[in-house]
Protein backbone atom coordinates (compact mmCIF):
# COMPACT_ATOMS: atom_id res chain seq x y z
CA UNK A 1 0.00 0.00 0.00
CA UNK A 2 1.06 3.99 -0.80
CA UNK A 3 3.23 5.41 2.27
CA UNK A 4 0.89 7.40 2.36
CA UNK A 5 -1.98 5.25 3.12
CA UNK A 6 0.11 3.74 5.88
CA UNK A 7 0.49 6.89 7.67
CA UNK A 8 -3.10 7.33 7.59
CA UNK A 9 -5.01 4.45 6.88
CA UNK A 10 -7.49 4.48 10.00
CA UNK A 11 -8.60 7.85 8.56
CA UNK A 12 -8.72 6.72 5.24
CA UNK A 13 -11.00 3.60 6.03
CA UNK A 14 -12.89 5.65 7.89
CA UNK A 15 -13.67 7.44 4.47
CA UNK A 16 -14.20 4.30 2.75
CA UNK A 17 -16.70 2.61 4.96
CA UNK A 18 -18.74 6.36 4.67
CA UNK A 19 -18.80 6.04 1.40
CA UNK A 20 -19.77 2.21 1.76
CA UNK A 21 -22.63 3.81 3.66
CA UNK A 22 -23.47 6.96 1.81
CA UNK A 23 -24.31 4.47 -1.23
CA UNK A 24 -26.20 1.98 0.64
CA UNK A 25 -28.79 4.83 2.16
CA UNK A 26 -29.07 6.15 -1.52
CA UNK A 27 -30.27 2.76 -2.70
CA UNK A 28 -32.51 1.93 0.16
CA UNK A 29 -33.23 5.65 2.16
CA UNK A 30 -36.23 3.93 3.49
CA UNK A 31 -34.54 0.81 5.23
CA UNK A 32 -34.71 1.07 9.32
CA UNK A 33 -31.05 1.48 10.61
CA UNK A 34 -30.03 3.87 13.91
CA UNK A 35 -27.65 5.47 11.13
CA UNK A 36 -30.38 5.35 8.49
CA UNK A 37 -32.84 7.32 10.57
CA UNK A 38 -30.58 9.80 11.98
CA UNK A 39 -29.26 10.68 8.36
CA UNK A 40 -33.29 10.96 7.16
CA UNK A 41 -32.95 13.41 10.29
CA UNK A 42 -30.27 15.03 9.10
CA UNK A 43 -32.23 15.88 6.07
CA UNK A 44 -35.31 16.79 7.17
CA UNK A 45 -33.14 19.55 9.24
CA UNK A 46 -31.26 21.15 6.85
CA UNK A 47 -34.48 21.33 5.26
CA UNK A 48 -35.87 22.99 7.49
CA UNK A 49 -32.66 25.15 8.09
CA UNK A 50 -32.43 26.25 4.26
CA UNK A 51 -35.21 25.75 2.18
CA UNK A 52 -32.70 25.72 -0.90
CA UNK A 53 -32.01 22.29 0.36
CA UNK A 54 -34.39 20.15 -1.32
CA UNK A 55 -34.79 16.53 -0.85
CA UNK A 56 -33.93 15.71 -3.95
CA UNK A 57 -30.97 18.09 -4.12
CA UNK A 58 -29.50 16.42 -0.89
CA UNK A 59 -29.92 12.92 -2.39
CA UNK A 60 -27.72 13.81 -4.93
CA UNK A 61 -24.98 15.15 -3.12
CA UNK A 62 -25.03 12.40 -1.36
CA UNK A 63 -24.79 9.80 -4.19
CA UNK A 64 -22.48 11.88 -5.44
CA UNK A 65 -19.96 11.55 -2.62
CA UNK A 66 -21.28 7.82 -1.83
CA UNK A 67 -19.55 7.10 -5.66
CA UNK A 68 -16.04 8.87 -4.86
CA UNK A 69 -15.00 7.93 -1.56
CA UNK A 70 -14.34 4.07 -2.89
CA UNK A 71 -10.85 2.77 -1.76
CA UNK A 72 -10.29 2.97 -5.46
CA UNK A 73 -10.85 6.43 -6.11
CA UNK A 74 -9.44 7.68 -2.62
CA UNK A 75 -6.22 5.97 -3.78
CA UNK A 76 -5.79 7.19 -7.20
CA UNK A 77 -6.20 10.67 -6.43
CA UNK A 78 -3.71 10.53 -3.35
CA UNK A 79 -1.19 8.74 -5.36
CA UNK A 80 -0.41 11.69 -6.77
CA UNK A 81 1.45 13.08 -4.29
CA UNK A 82 4.85 12.31 -2.87
CA UNK A 83 3.83 11.68 0.70
CA UNK A 84 5.92 9.90 3.52
CA UNK A 85 5.87 10.05 6.84
CA UNK A 86 8.62 13.14 7.17
CA UNK A 87 6.68 15.20 4.79
CA UNK A 88 3.65 14.57 6.52
CA UNK A 89 5.20 16.40 9.23
CA UNK A 90 3.30 17.68 12.81
CA UNK A 91 -0.08 17.51 12.66
CA UNK A 92 -1.62 21.22 12.15
CA UNK A 93 -4.71 22.68 13.25
CA UNK A 94 -6.61 24.43 10.11
CA UNK A 95 -9.29 26.53 10.47
CA UNK A 96 -12.08 25.91 8.14
CA UNK A 97 -14.74 28.38 7.14
CA UNK A 98 -17.00 26.30 5.46
CA UNK A 99 -19.85 28.32 2.41
CA UNK A 100 -23.48 27.20 2.72
CA UNK A 101 -24.86 27.63 -0.66
CA UNK A 102 -24.95 23.68 -1.99
CA UNK A 103 -25.45 20.70 0.54
CA UNK A 104 -22.02 19.78 1.69
CA UNK A 105 -19.72 22.29 -0.18
CA UNK A 106 -17.25 21.86 2.31
CA UNK A 107 -17.05 18.09 2.75
CA UNK A 108 -13.73 18.55 0.16
CA UNK A 109 -11.99 20.77 2.46
CA UNK A 110 -12.91 18.65 5.11
CA UNK A 111 -11.59 15.79 3.73
CA UNK A 112 -8.51 16.89 2.57
CA UNK A 113 -7.87 17.93 6.33
CA UNK A 114 -8.42 15.12 7.79
CA UNK A 115 -6.62 12.68 5.52
CA UNK A 116 -3.41 14.95 5.64
CA UNK A 117 -3.37 14.13 9.02
CA UNK A 118 -4.35 17.39 10.16
CA UNK A 119 -7.05 18.83 12.43
CA UNK A 120 -10.55 20.24 11.04
CA UNK A 121 -10.90 23.51 13.23
CA UNK A 122 -14.66 24.18 11.83
CA UNK A 123 -16.80 27.19 11.40
CA UNK A 124 -20.06 25.87 9.83
CA UNK A 125 -22.82 28.22 7.80
CA UNK A 126 -25.81 28.00 9.34
CA UNK A 127 -27.35 27.21 6.11
CA UNK A 128 -25.50 23.54 6.22
CA UNK A 129 -24.65 22.43 9.30
CA UNK A 130 -26.82 19.12 10.17
CA UNK A 131 -25.14 17.37 7.20
CA UNK A 132 -21.81 18.21 7.86
CA UNK A 133 -22.59 17.32 11.28
CA UNK A 134 -23.71 14.23 10.84
CA UNK A 135 -20.93 13.32 8.84
CA UNK A 136 -18.49 13.89 11.32
CA UNK A 137 -20.41 11.56 13.98
CA UNK A 138 -20.65 8.72 11.35
CA UNK A 139 -17.16 9.07 10.97
CA UNK A 140 -16.41 9.41 14.63
CA UNK A 141 -18.53 6.44 15.08
CA UNK A 142 -16.16 4.52 12.83
CA UNK A 143 -13.07 5.52 14.02
CA UNK A 144 -13.39 6.92 17.50
CA UNK A 145 -9.46 8.53 16.91
CA UNK A 146 -10.85 11.17 14.43
CA UNK A 147 -12.85 12.56 17.67
CA UNK A 148 -9.82 14.43 18.88
CA UNK A 149 -8.98 15.67 15.10
CA UNK A 150 -12.53 17.22 14.09
CA UNK A 151 -14.01 19.80 16.35
CA UNK A 152 -16.68 22.67 15.58
CA UNK A 153 -16.46 26.30 16.44
CA UNK A 154 -19.30 28.90 17.36
CA UNK A 155 -18.24 32.70 17.11
CA UNK A 156 -15.19 33.70 16.98
CA UNK A 157 -12.05 30.94 16.18
CA UNK A 158 -8.66 31.03 17.18
CA UNK A 159 -6.07 28.46 18.14
CA UNK A 160 -5.41 27.51 14.12
CA UNK A 161 -2.07 27.82 12.14
CA UNK A 162 -3.59 27.34 8.75
CA UNK A 163 -6.53 28.64 6.92
CA UNK A 164 -9.74 27.33 4.22
CA UNK A 165 -12.45 29.76 3.98
CA UNK A 166 -14.88 30.25 1.67
CA UNK A 167 -17.61 33.56 1.13
CA UNK A 168 -18.39 36.06 -1.02
CA UNK A 169 -15.80 38.92 -2.59
CA UNK A 170 -17.09 40.48 0.45
CA UNK A 171 -16.56 38.55 2.66
CA UNK A 172 -12.95 37.85 0.84
CA UNK A 173 -11.92 41.24 2.00
CA UNK A 174 -12.50 40.18 5.61
CA UNK A 175 -10.92 36.91 5.82
CA UNK A 176 -7.81 38.31 4.36
CA UNK A 177 -7.41 41.11 6.93
CA UNK A 178 -7.94 38.51 9.82
CA UNK A 179 -6.34 35.18 7.89
CA UNK A 180 -3.77 36.92 6.51
CA UNK A 181 -0.86 35.97 8.31
CA UNK A 182 -1.25 32.23 8.68
CA UNK A 183 -1.05 30.10 5.37
CA UNK A 184 -4.15 30.09 3.83
CA UNK A 185 -6.93 29.86 1.30
CA UNK A 186 -9.44 32.01 1.02
CA UNK A 187 -12.01 31.74 -2.05
CA UNK A 188 -14.38 34.50 -3.62
CA UNK A 189 -16.94 34.13 -5.70
CA UNK A 190 -17.28 32.35 -8.81
CA UNK A 191 -19.20 31.46 -11.71
CA UNK A 192 -19.61 28.84 -14.60
CA UNK A 193 -20.57 29.77 -18.15
CA UNK A 194 -21.42 27.35 -20.89
CA UNK A 195 -19.88 27.77 -24.61
CA UNK A 196 -22.42 27.21 -27.37
CA UNK A 197 -21.79 26.69 -31.17
CA UNK A 198 -25.51 25.74 -32.14
CA UNK A 199 -24.71 22.29 -33.46
CA UNK A 200 -25.34 20.96 -29.78
CA UNK A 201 -27.78 17.76 -29.75
CA UNK A 202 -31.28 17.95 -27.59
CA UNK A 203 -29.15 15.41 -25.15
CA UNK A 204 -26.28 17.95 -24.56
CA UNK A 205 -28.31 20.80 -23.97
CA UNK A 206 -30.73 18.93 -21.56
CA UNK A 207 -27.41 18.23 -19.80
CA UNK A 208 -26.86 21.29 -20.09
CA UNK A 209 -30.14 22.11 -17.88
CA UNK A 210 -28.65 19.63 -15.40
CA UNK A 211 -25.51 22.52 -15.05
CA UNK A 212 -28.01 25.18 -14.82
CA UNK A 213 -30.90 24.20 -12.53
CA UNK A 214 -29.05 21.72 -10.15
CA UNK A 215 -29.12 23.29 -6.86
CA UNK A 216 -31.06 26.26 -8.19
CA UNK A 217 -27.92 27.83 -10.02
CA UNK A 218 -26.82 28.27 -6.56
CA UNK A 219 -23.24 26.56 -6.86
CA UNK A 220 -19.82 28.34 -8.02
CA UNK A 221 -20.18 25.23 -10.44
CA UNK A 222 -23.64 26.07 -11.72
CA UNK A 223 -23.67 27.46 -15.52
CA UNK A 224 -25.00 31.34 -14.76
CA UNK A 225 -24.17 32.27 -18.37
CA UNK A 226 -24.49 31.31 -22.45
CA UNK A 227 -21.90 32.63 -24.92
CA UNK A 228 -23.64 31.79 -28.53
CA UNK A 229 -22.65 33.00 -31.93
CA UNK A 230 -24.69 35.60 -33.57
CA UNK A 231 -27.13 33.31 -34.99
CA UNK A 232 -28.06 30.91 -32.38
CA UNK A 233 -31.65 29.55 -32.05
CA UNK A 234 -32.97 29.97 -28.39
CA UNK A 235 -35.49 28.02 -29.21
CA UNK A 236 -33.42 24.89 -29.89
CA UNK A 237 -32.49 25.44 -25.81
CA UNK A 238 -35.81 26.13 -24.57
CA UNK A 239 -37.13 22.52 -26.25
CA UNK A 240 -34.39 20.87 -24.64
CA UNK A 241 -34.40 22.10 -21.17
CA UNK A 242 -38.53 22.09 -20.79
CA UNK A 243 -38.53 19.06 -18.60
CA UNK A 244 -37.45 21.11 -16.06
CA UNK A 245 -40.40 23.50 -15.65
CA UNK A 246 -41.98 22.25 -12.52
CA UNK A 247 -39.04 23.88 -11.00
CA UNK A 248 -40.99 26.96 -11.08
CA UNK A 249 -42.99 25.52 -8.74
CA UNK A 250 -40.54 25.32 -5.76
CA UNK A 251 -41.93 28.70 -3.65
CA UNK A 252 -38.15 30.12 -2.93
CA UNK A 253 -37.15 30.06 -6.99
CA UNK A 254 -40.82 30.98 -8.34
CA UNK A 255 -40.81 33.86 -6.33
CA UNK A 256 -36.71 34.76 -7.67
CA UNK A 257 -38.09 33.87 -10.99
CA UNK A 258 -41.11 36.85 -10.55
CA UNK A 259 -39.22 39.07 -8.93
CA UNK A 260 -36.44 39.15 -11.00
CA UNK A 261 -39.18 39.39 -14.48
CA UNK A 262 -40.81 42.59 -12.72
CA UNK A 263 -37.71 44.33 -12.19
CA UNK A 264 -36.65 43.67 -15.59
CA UNK A 265 -39.58 44.33 -17.27
CA UNK A 266 -40.07 47.84 -15.31
CA UNK A 267 -36.49 48.40 -16.53
CA UNK A 268 -37.54 48.01 -19.95
CA UNK A 269 -35.13 45.03 -20.40
CA UNK A 270 -35.66 42.87 -23.00
CA UNK A 271 -36.04 39.84 -22.27
CA UNK A 272 -36.18 36.00 -23.75
CA UNK A 273 -39.02 34.01 -21.09
CA UNK A 274 -39.70 30.65 -21.66
CA UNK A 275 -42.21 30.58 -18.10
CA UNK A 276 -39.79 29.44 -15.81
CA UNK A 277 -35.98 31.37 -16.84
CA UNK A 278 -35.23 34.02 -17.88
CA UNK A 279 -32.53 35.28 -20.59
CA UNK A 280 -30.96 38.40 -20.57
CA UNK A 281 -27.94 39.52 -22.84
CA UNK A 282 -25.28 40.99 -20.03
CA UNK A 283 -21.48 41.00 -19.53
CA UNK A 284 -21.93 39.89 -16.61
CA UNK A 285 -21.08 36.29 -14.85
CA UNK A 286 -23.44 36.55 -11.78
CA UNK A 287 -26.49 36.03 -13.31
CA UNK A 288 -29.85 36.12 -10.26
CA UNK A 289 -31.53 33.17 -9.48
CA UNK A 290 -33.89 32.08 -12.17
CA UNK A 291 -31.86 33.83 -14.95
CA UNK A 292 -29.11 32.86 -16.96
CA UNK A 293 -27.30 35.64 -19.17
CA UNK A 294 -26.33 35.44 -22.31
CA UNK A 295 -23.70 36.81 -24.98
CA UNK A 296 -23.11 36.49 -28.70
CA UNK A 297 -19.28 35.51 -29.45
CA UNK A 298 -18.29 36.44 -33.04
CA UNK A 299 -15.32 33.63 -33.26
CA UNK A 300 -13.65 31.27 -30.96
CA UNK A 301 -10.35 32.40 -31.05
CA UNK A 302 -11.66 35.66 -29.53
CA UNK A 303 -14.04 34.35 -26.80
CA UNK A 304 -11.25 32.18 -25.93
CA UNK A 305 -8.68 35.32 -25.11
CA UNK A 306 -11.43 36.76 -23.09
CA UNK A 307 -12.31 33.56 -21.02
CA UNK A 308 -8.40 33.56 -20.23
CA UNK A 309 -8.21 36.83 -19.18
CA UNK A 310 -11.78 36.56 -16.91
CA UNK A 311 -10.32 32.85 -15.70
CA UNK A 312 -10.28 33.71 -12.06
CA UNK A 313 -13.85 34.90 -12.34
CA UNK A 314 -14.71 31.07 -13.99
CA UNK A 315 -15.06 27.83 -12.14
CA UNK A 316 -16.09 25.70 -15.06
CA UNK A 317 -16.33 26.14 -19.13
CA UNK A 318 -18.96 23.55 -20.24
CA UNK A 319 -18.84 23.27 -24.02
CA UNK A 320 -17.70 20.06 -26.59
CA UNK A 321 -14.85 21.22 -29.03
CA UNK A 322 -13.93 24.96 -27.22
CA UNK A 323 -10.57 25.06 -27.20
CA UNK A 324 -9.90 25.73 -23.61
CA UNK A 325 -10.43 23.09 -20.91
CA UNK A 326 -13.90 22.35 -20.68
CA UNK A 327 -16.67 20.22 -18.89
CA UNK A 328 -19.11 18.35 -20.17
CA UNK A 329 -22.70 18.59 -20.69
CA UNK A 330 -24.63 17.59 -17.38
CA UNK A 331 -21.35 16.82 -15.49
CA UNK A 332 -20.40 20.17 -13.80
CA UNK A 333 -22.20 18.97 -10.26
CA UNK A 334 -20.13 15.79 -10.65
CA UNK A 335 -16.53 17.00 -9.74
CA UNK A 336 -14.13 14.24 -9.63
CA UNK A 337 -12.37 14.58 -6.36
CA UNK A 338 -9.04 16.24 -7.92
CA UNK A 339 -11.52 19.04 -9.11
CA UNK A 340 -10.30 21.68 -6.89
CA UNK A 341 -12.19 24.92 -6.44
CA UNK A 342 -10.69 28.27 -7.66
CA UNK A 343 -8.24 25.72 -8.96
CA UNK A 344 -5.90 25.76 -5.71
CA UNK A 345 -4.91 21.75 -5.23
CA UNK A 346 -6.12 21.81 -1.14
CA UNK A 347 -3.71 18.41 -0.61
CA UNK A 348 -0.61 20.27 -1.49
CA UNK A 349 -1.26 23.05 0.24
CA UNK A 350 -2.02 20.88 3.38
CA UNK A 351 1.27 18.81 3.00
CA UNK A 352 3.25 22.27 2.89
CA UNK A 353 2.03 24.42 5.74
Amino acid sequence: MHKYMIDQQPTFKAFVTLGSFLRDFCNDPAETSEWKSRLRDGIRLARQQNKWFTEENVHFALQNWGDLLTETKLTTWLQAYDVNATSLGTPKTVALIMAGNIPLVGLHDFLCILLTGNKALCKLSSNDSALITFIADYLIHVEPSLESKIEFKEGTINGFEAVIATGSNNTARYFEHYFGKVPHIIRKNRNSVAVLSGKESTAQLKGLGQDVFRYFGLGCRSVSKLFVPKSYDFDLFFKAIYAFHPIVNELKYGNNYDYNKAVYLMSEYLLKDNGFLLLKEDTGYASPIACLFYEYYENAAALETRLSQDREQLQCIVSDGFPMESVGFGETQKPSLDDYADGVDTVDFLLKI
